[in-house]
């Protein structure tokens, strides 16, 4: 009987110590909960109605860009044809969306075909995919623009870059890790890094869909004085 007065004593005091808590601290509690109610309204509403028409509106607006860049109009493709919106204006009126990432995407292949790469490599770095073979083609991409403008080591580290991205196409791999061995060893001077990016290619991605690009890893490695070629 003891023991049950005791519980019952404890519960009471359990309750009366919830009573204070609420007594003091309702207010801020009933704000929190209100903010958070209100912020998820507010998230639903601003992705219903504002977020999901702007992603459509910039979708529709890149249509013709798109087209011009099938084409191989890259101009075009970027600036529009004074009715249609080119990728710079999608990218310009539609900050945040999809499209708008993807423009950058386009726009920089175009500067690239445009001989531009100071733009190239602007509009590539602000394209984001979680698509690791898109981001290892991009990788790419910038590598090769850094190379063109004469920014050997920014280039050196793209390609690196580019062939730690998706390891599971044979091909690019292959390319990349030549392209960082070229470069590291005719334009940075750096052999050994060079010797260290052949032999990977060689004992990982060595494979009849990449024998040409093994061939030439021979060549170089040759010229660099290590001769087994096995592979």
């Amino acid at each position: 009987m003891a023991d049950q007065n005791v519980s019952i004593d404890r519960g009471e005091q359990m309750i009366a110590q919830a009573k204070d808590f609420w007594t003091r601290y309702q207010k801020p509690i009933v704000v929190v909960c209100a903010v958070i109610i209100l912020g998820g309204g507010g998230w639903l509403g601003y992705k219903n109605f504002i977020k999901a028409p702007k992603e459509k509106k910039a979708a529709n607006a890149m249509f013709k860009a798109e087209e011009y860049y099938r084409m191989d109009s890259a101009r075009q493709a970027l600036n529009g044809d004074g009715a249609n919106a080119g990728f710079l204006k999608v990218i310009s009126q539609y900050g945040g969306t999809d499209a708008a990432n993807l423009a950058n995407f386009y726009a920089g292949v175009c500067y690239i075909k445009l001989n531009d790469n100071a733009n190239a490599i602007k509009y590539l770095k602000k394209f984001k995919s979680s698509s690791k073979p898109t981001m290892q083609r991009v990788y790419s991409l910038l590598a090769d623009a850094y190379g063109d403008t004469g920014k050997f080591q920014d280039a050196y580290e793209y390609y690196k870059k580019s062939a730690e991205e998706f390891t599971d196409d044979n091909n690019a791999v292959a390319f990349s890790l030549y392209s960082a061995a070229y470069t590291a060893y005719k334009k940075l001077n750096k052999p050994k890094d060079a010797i260290e990016l052949l032999k990977e290619l060689k004992e990982k991605y060595s494979s009849p869909e990449t024998y040409a690009v093994t061939d030439k890893a021979n060549a170089l490695l040759a010229e660099l004085g290590v001769y087994n070629t096995e592979n």
